[in-house]
C-alpha cells in the first residue's frame, strides 16, 4: 500500500483563494505555491507580482523585541517603526534555518518568509518563548503578499490604502493592516533599466482591491518572474530544500546588512563570528546566467571540467526568454579556478549588485 504524500505546509484553501482573488492558476514549486498569472517575463516598466510563496509570521507582546533580537541574526531590539531589514535565524551550528525580511508596525514585528517555512518556523520560535511576554502566529492566511517594481505602482497602491511610499530599500510604511516595504532596486542589465522593489503585505480579505490597484499602474507578472528580480538583487531566500545548509557569510548575508556582530547573543552565534574573525572566507554566493530550464534549490553546482560537486543552487528563476538567472553557493577556488555549471548549463557568472564586505 503506498504512503499519502503528507499535506503541504500551507493552507491550500488560501492559497486557492488567494488566486482566484487575482486571477491566477496555482503551480507547485520547490520554493512553495507559486502563481502563474500575466507575463514570465519582466517588462521595462512597472510591474506587479501576487506572492502566494511567501508567508509572514507575526510576533506581538510587550518582550516580541526582546525575544527576537535574542533568536535572530540582527538587532530586532533597537528596531524603530518606518524602518525594515534583513535577518535570518540559525541553528546552533549557525546554518540558517531561513531568512526574513522584517519590520515593525504600532503592534507587532513582521517577517516575511518562504510560505513552505512559517508554520515550522512558527512552531520552533514559540518553543522558546517561554516566560517572555511574546507570541508568534503564523499569519501568513490572514494576509496577501505582492512584489511590486516602479514608482507607478508603488505611489498607486500608496494613495489607495493611506500609506506612505518607503524608501526602496531598508524603510517599511504600515496604515490599518497594511503594509509597503522597500527592498532592494532591481539592478539595471538584462532585465531592463533599474527600478525600485517593494513587498506589499494586505489583509487576505483586501487582496482583490490591491490587484485591481497594482494592475491598472504596472503590468502583471508571475511569481516565477518577480523570483527573477529576487536573484539579480542578490539577496537569499531560504527555502525547505536549502535550510540548515548555509552559514550566513556563504550566503553573502553579511554584506546585505543581514547579520549583526555588535549584538548579544543568538542561537549560532559563536560560528558565526568565527567565520567571520577567522580568516579569508572559502566558501560565497554568485550570480550567474545559464541557458535552459531552472536549476532547483539545493541541486548541485560543478565544475564545467568534471569532478565533485563544488556549491549548490540557493535560488534561481526562468528569465522568460529561454534561460535562467541562478544565485547559487560555492567554493571560491572552484569559481575562480574555471567555469562552473548547473545541471547541463555552464554558468555565464554576472557581478553582484553589492560590494563584498571583507572578512576580519
Amino acid at each position: 500500500m503506498q504512503t499519502p504524500a503528507p499535506p503541504p505546509p500551507w493552507t491550500a484553501e488560501a492559497v486557492e483563494r488567494f488566486a482566484q482573488a487575482v486571477g491566477a492558476a496555482v503551480r507547485p514549486d520547490a520554493c512553495g505555491p507559486t502563481l502563474s498569472v500575466g507575463a514570465d517575463r519582466l517588462p521595462d516598466g512597472p510591474f506587479a507580482a501576487p506572492l502566494a510563496e511567501l508567508g509572514l509570521l507575526r510576533v506581538h507582546g510587550a518582550e516580541a523585541a526582546k525575544f527576537l533580537h535574542a533568536q535572530l541574526t540582527n538587532d530586532v531590539e533597537h528596531l524603530a517603526p518606518g524602518v525594515a531589514r534583513w535577518s535570518g535565524y540559525c541553528t546552533a551550528k549557525g546554518r540558517l534555518l531561513s531568512t526574513f525580511r522584517y519590520w515593525r508596525d504600532a503592534e507587532s514585528i513582521l517577517l516575511a518568509v518562504a510560505r513552505p517555512l512559517a508554520q515550522p518556523l512558527a512552531r520552533r520560535l514559540s518553543m522558546y518563548v517561554l516566560r517572555a511576554k511574546a507570541k508568534v502566529a503564523d499569519a501568513s492566511d490572514a494576509h496577501a503578499l505582492f512584489g511590486l517594481g516602479g514608482d507607478e505602482a508603488a505611489a498607486a497602491v500608496a494613495r489607495a490604502f493611506g500609506l506612505d511610499v518607503p524608501e526602496a530599500d531598508g524603510s517599511a510604511s504600515s496604515a490599518e493592516g497594511a503594509h509597503l516595504v522597500g527592498l532592494p532596486p532591481l539592478p539595471a542589465g538584462s532585465a531592463g533599466s533599474a527600478r525600485a522593489r517593494w513587498l506589499l503585505a494586505v489583509p487576505a480579505e483586501r487582496a482583490p482591491d490591491a490587484w485591481a490597484v497594482l494592475t491598472s499602474a504596472a503590468a502583471p507578472v508571475s511569481g516565477e518572474a518577480w523570483r527573477r528580480t529576487e536573484v539579480l538583487a542578490g539577496v537569499p531566500r531560504i527555502v525547505p530544500a536549502t535550510s540548515e545548509h548555509f552559514v550566513p557569510q556563504m550566503l553573502n548575508f553579511e554584506s546585505v546588512d543581514g547579520v549583526n556582530f555588535r549584538k548579544g547573543c543568538y542561537p549560532g552565534q559563536e560560528v558565526v563570528a568565527r567565520s567571520q574573525y577567522l580568516g579569508k572566507l572559502k566558501r560565497r554566493m554568485f550570480v550567474a546566467h545559464g541557458d535552459g530550464p531552472a536549476p532547483t534549490p539545493g541541486s548541485d553546482i560543478l565544475p564545467a571540467a568534471g569532478g565533485d560537486p563544488c556549491g549548490e543552487v540557493v535560488l534561481a528563476a526562468s528569465d522568460g526568454a529561454g534561460g535562467f538567472d541562478v544565485l547559487f553557493e560555492s567554493q571560491v577556488a572552484a569559481v575562480e579556478g574555471g567555469a562552473v555549471r548547473a545541471g547541463d548549463a555552464t554558468l555565464e557568472m554576472r557581478a553582484l549588485p553589492y560590494v563584498l564586505k571583507a572578512i576580519d
